[in-house]
């Protein structure tokens, strides 16, 4: 493939075909949704793509960059667009199917943030040669569509240069959820709120302590679960806007097999009635809480799941998480760096408002967090609102996009960020980051940003 000085570019089939240890080398520490687990169970599942392909940038023999890209060569554009978008598609879905499915190769994570796993940035030649080797191989496989999905603007910023010159155009995408962890405890975690989230948050809490027949527990053994889960994430996914991906059998039960995964789950007696499903970094200390961070004298749970319940005080309690910790790796990740993520929940819509499922499951999860000496959680790109009352930061993000042809690329440019960018405001609505406003383009030196004004949500 095309080279630069010093560098050459190699498409591998599989995350197992790269060097033993490079991945976790490259990998961004605190975020567990880019663990080499996840990425085989994506794999080995049918969640949305038709293959998988990881683009190494090499040096010599070392691994200096590596972007995975997903396959798809049968896109339903209706799948991808919000409901107002859908509406005016139903014609065309009706009498012309074929014209709404588009071949189109995403760039990064199909589940999460954009990132070119890299240990230090691209320099200019690597960079050219990454962009170029993506076009390459976008026009081989015959995607015309290529996107660099969900990227913040400082994992952009080095690609900036190529990716102008070769076409591609930016587009704001829907922003990622960001909840930063106090070190103390759950209660200092309320007292940071501001009141009306903090009032509402206790509120939530004894509004299902109130319900003795609820309890909430965390599994590290979940697999006897998965047809209760599927059953729950189903009733989510039938209310969701989008459904680019859809988590099936295979991966929940790939996932469930890692050490470092929980399900933060809630029973009304036997019966599963939500769940959220957590990934930690190997830095997390999974297995190897006490239960010392609970305070509010709630007894633990025991087998394989730490106990939640109601209490006194503020009506939840943590217990003691089983199972062994460890994760793949080259190297120990500093605690300091330790990350969850709440991946994805299901919710039984029976009880779930009037037992505020939705808030209890994710305080329980900020619980599980903090006792695993997690510094942050992240949650999914939808229901603004309610994850902003949580504390959540909101992080913004990018999508680049082009075609390998000229006539569609001009086409895209004109429609696609007009269209997007008022799918994204809709999402945030009225109290979104930029009042409704189009954010401006990552300058390449930009850093980081977070915005905390409460937006609306997205489902």
């Amino acid at each position: 493939m095309g080279r630069t000085t010093g560098h050459r570019a190699e498409v591998l089939r599989s995350i197992d075909q790269l060097p033993p240890g490079s991945w976790e080398r490259l990998a961004p520490a605190g975020d567990p949704m880019w663990s080499r687990g996840v990425f085989r169970a994506l794999e080995r599942s049918r969640v949305g793509p038709s293959g998988y392909a990881y683009l190494t940038v090499r040096r010599g023999a070392e691994t200096v960059a590596v972007l995975p890209l997903c396959l798809f060569r049968d896109l339903r554009l209706d799948r991808i667009v919000g409901p107002r978008e859908r509406r005016l598609l139903a014609p065309l879905r009706r009498h012309a199917p074929r014209l709404l499915r588009v071949p189109m190769l995403f760039c990064g994570h199909l589940l999460g943030q954009g990132h070119v796993l890299a240990a230090e940035p691209l320099d200019g030649p690597a960079g050219e040669l990454l962009v170029s080797a993506v076009l390459d191989f976008a026009r081989r496989e015959r995607l015309g569509t290529v996107v660099l999905k969900d990227f913040a603007g400082p994992d952009l910023a080095p690609l900036r240069a190529p990716l102008t010159a070769a076409g591609f155009f930016l587009v704001p995408s829907l922003p990622d959820t960001e909840l930063a962890l106090p070190a103390d405890s759950f209660e200092q975690y309320l007292a940071a709120l501001p009141a009306k989230p903090r009032r509402n948050a206790r509120a939530k809490i004894r509004r299902f302590a109130a319900r003795p027949g609820l309890r909430i527990e965390v599994l590290a053994d979940f697999a006897h679960l998965l047809p209760a889960v599927l059953a729950l994430y189903g009733q989510v996914m039938d209310r969701a806007d989008q459904t680019l991906d859809v988590l099936d059998h295979a991966f929940l039960a790939a996932v469930a097999e890692d050490p470092l995964s929980r399900l933060v789950a809630c029973f009304e007696g036997e019966r599963l009635v939500g769940f959220l499903l957590c990934l930690f970094t190997p830095g997390a200390g999974t297995g190897s809480g006490s239960g010392s961070g609970s305070e509010d004298g709630t007894g633990a749970g025991h087998g394989s799941g730490a106990g939640f319940g109601p209490g006194t005080g503020n009506g939840i309690g943590f217990g003691e998480a089983a199972g062994a910790g460890g994760g793949a790796g080259d190297g120990v990740v500093a605690a300091a760096a330790a990350g969850a993520t709440g991946a994805r929940i299901g919710l039984d819509y029976r009880l779930a408002h009037d037992a505020a499922l939705y808030h209890n499951l994710h305080y329980a999860a900020v619980r599980l967090a903090m006792a695993e000496g997690c510094r942050h959680i992240r949650f999914a790109q939808t229901a603004y609102l309610p994850k902003v009352e949580l504390g959540c930061a909101l992080v913004e993000q990018w999508h680049a996009m082009t075609h390998v042809r000229p006539l569609p690329r001009a086409l895209l440019r004109r429609l696609l960020p007009p269209a997007l960018t008022a799918a994204r405001d809709r999402a945030l609505g009225p109290h979104g980051p930029h009042g409704g406003a189009r954010p401006a383009p990552p300058h390449p030196r930009a850093e980081a940003r977070t915005e905390e004004r409460p937006p609306h949500a997205a489902r």
